[in-house]
């Protein structure tokens, strides 16, 4: 009998081998087949699926790691994560950035800090009008040329800042920065369109893992680069890591989402209705992380412990960092559950600085750090569950706009109670803020992921 060859066909993402049929058949066999095909479909294997695309005899361990090594055998998720972590990077340096190379060359924390605050205030007008021109029209075609405008803000703010030109035009550059696409949102937007299920929420914490670990190494990294080197140069290499990493991740075209293409889409049913209830939610996190920061560097340099700064702010954000990495290995929990524990972590600082001591806040902080992944990654869910098809980033980048409002609130309200109440009492501030989320989130129904 010659060799026959094994039928093949591809199902999703699955290779299946099928018995070879034999070069003939006789009547009787064939009446025999038909008899039994029912039979014969019931009992045969059904080769099912996997969640993502897995290289074939790849381990991949059984640690809480395993589920983020299976996200990255989806193909293009390794490139697109680079140069979303490098887009990201400089979120954490701008700020900070301007403010010292503002403040060195002027001598005004005042003016420095206005004009931050006016970048901050166009963002929030900006952002969600730029992430609706994503949906709409693609993320290539828009957030490159909107980070364009961005980095040529950056860099006339530098020319503007060393060249002593007047102080109006230092708003005018940092606000042009306001154009700077929400590359959180994209990332996320991407997971969403290559994952299902359980994938999606490891997806989901591992971007929130990235947001903590950006936040956390971006102000050193520009602190260190404003005085070891020249007060530019963090204004600068921001400017050049944004501009990098958006060509980078855009560069991967096939796992970017569809987009809406026609105006019909943008006429769609806005976010913002839909959102408003999480909204609250996201501006009392904000709110939380605000004053947390602006008391927690007011009450170390009240007991001489200023230098510490950075590295205990520094703990706290790589406590969110962990959580998220872990929480996104488990299953996820209801938002109320994981409201309920960053309202009791958010009163631990305030009973840590009673004490006095470095060791107890540091603790506290980090405990309180651990409590807010969690709170972020399975709101984010909602987010997506609630937004209306092909909105998603306008609904992400306006759950981020809240986060910013909450924090400005929160840091000008801890600045005026440090000044006038003392630290201790400022502490009671992010307690607040986390009851202020439990009874705004409560009524927020599961992710449906």
């Amino acid at each position: 009998m010659p060799q026959e060859t094994p039928l093949m066909a591809v199902t999703g993402t699955t290779l299946v081998l099928a018995s070879p049929a034999p070069a003939a058949e006789t009547p009787a066999r064939a009446r025999h087949r038909a008899g039994t095909g029912a039979q014969a479909v019931a009992e045969a294997p059904v080769e099912t699926p996997a969640p993502f695309p897995a290289p074939a005899r790849r381990r991949t361990g059984n640690g809480f790691l395993a589920p983020y090594a299976r996200l990255f055998t989806v193909p293009g998720a390794r490139g697109f994560t680079a140069g979303n972590l490098l887009a990201r990077l400089p979120m954490g340096m701008f700020g900070i950035s301007a403010v010292m190379m503002i403040a060195g060359q002027r001598g005004s924390y005042a003016l420095a800090g206005a004009v931050t605050a006016t970048g901050m205030a166009a963002t929030a007008v900006v952002a969600p009008w730029t992430a609706r021109l994503v949906d709409r029209y693609g993320q290539a075609r828009i957030a490159v040329p909107a980070t364009v405008i961005a980095v040529l803000g950056s860099l006339s703010l530098i020319l503007c800042v060393r060249a002593q030109a007047p102080a109006w035009t230092l708003f005018a550059s940092y606000a042009a920065t306001a154009t700077t696409p929400n590359i959180g949102g994209m990332s996320r937007a991407r997971w969403t369109h290559l994952l299902p299920g359980s994938a999606h929420h490891t997806a989901m914490s591992f971007e929130q893992a990235a947001d903590e670990l950006c936040f956390m190494l971006g102000p050193v990294l520009a602190a260190f680069l404003c005085t070891a080197v020249f007060p530019e140069a963090g204004t600068l290499t921001g400017a050049v890591l944004l501009l990098t990493g958006m060509l980078v991740f855009t560069a991967h075209r096939a796992t970017e989402p569809p987009a809406g293409g026609a105006p019909e889409a943008g006429r769609g049913r806005s976010p913002l209705r839909a959102l408003l209830p999480l909204l609250g939610l996201f501006l009392a996190t904000g709110l939380v992380f605000g004053s947390m920061e602006v008391t927690s560097v007011a009450h170390l340099a009240a007991l001489g412990l200023g230098g510490t700064s950075g590295p205990v702010l520094a703990l706290q954000a790589a406590g969110s960092c962990v959580a998220g990495l872990l929480y996104g290995a488990r299953r996820p929990r209801s938002l109320r559950t994981c409201l309920c524990l960053l309202a009791g972590a958010m009163a631990l600082p305030w009973a840590a600085a009673a004490t006095g001591s470095l060791v107890p806040l540091a603790a506290a902080l980090l405990l309180a750090g651990m409590s807010t992944a969690p709170v972020m990654v399975t709101a984010m869910g909602l987010v997506q569950s609630r937004t209306p098809e092909g909105r998603l980033n306008e609904g992400m980048t306006l759950a981020v706009t809240a986060i910013l409002a909450g924090i400005a609130a929160g840091s000008a309200t801890a600045g005026l109670a440090v000044d006038h109440l003392g630290t201790g009492t400022a502490y009671l501030l992010p307690a607040a803020g986390g009851l202020a989320a439990l009874i705004v989130g409560s009524a927020a129904p599961r992710p449906g992921r």
